[in-house]
């Protein structure tokens, strides 16, 4: 057990690999933090996995926000980055999806404050999380047609009435 030496990237690296196994699609290290790219069906158990182990203790979750890659074979992503403070080392876990109406596993089970997280990955890009207790928009308003962040959302708002094109040279 490594809970009184100093967790080191290898020894995370070296871990994750041998949990993952084939569900690794790629690790990397990317402006000084360890990226683990993951299939989509194990992305909640690595979470899991990275905050429940003695010796990992990935136990603060940073940031869940949803990515769009429109010409991609998966274009939908999900990225998650963690951080061991005692360690001081921080991790970034993605995971792509070809579906069209993206569902993922909800994290609230894991941290309470993931709940706003997906709410902001469902209001903007239309991910949806399986067991999430509340999953509304949480910014934009209810009447707001589509997901703003997806790249095919139209630039200027298409549902403005009182907008007059004639004053921007149109």
């Amino acid at each position: 057990m490594m809970m009184m030496q100093q967790l080191t990237l290898d020894q995370v690296q070296s871990r994750l690999g041998e949990f993952l196994g084939d569900a690794l699609v790629e690790m990397e290290m990317l402006y000084d933090m360890l990226t683990v790219t993951v299939d989509k069906e194990k992305v909640f158990d690595t979470i899991r996995f990275l905050k429940e182990d003695v010796d990992l203790n990935f136990h603060f979750l940073t940031t869940l926000c949803g990515l769009h890659f429109p010409d991609a074979e998966k274009p939908f992503g999900l990225m998650i980055q963690l951080h061991n403070m005692p360690s001081n080392i921080r991790i970034r876990i993605k995971t792509f999806t070809a579906d069209t109406e993206p569902v993922f596993k909800s994290l609230t089970s894991l941290w309470p404050a993931a709940n706003w997280m997906e709410r902001e990955a469902y209001d903007f890009f239309g991910f949806r999380f399986s067991g999430h207790p509340d999953m509304r928009r949480i910014l934009n308003m209810d009447s707001l047609e589509g997901w703003p962040l997806r790249k095919e959302y139209p630039l200027e708002d298409p549902f403005r009435k009182d907008k007059d094109d004639k004053m921007f040279g149109r």
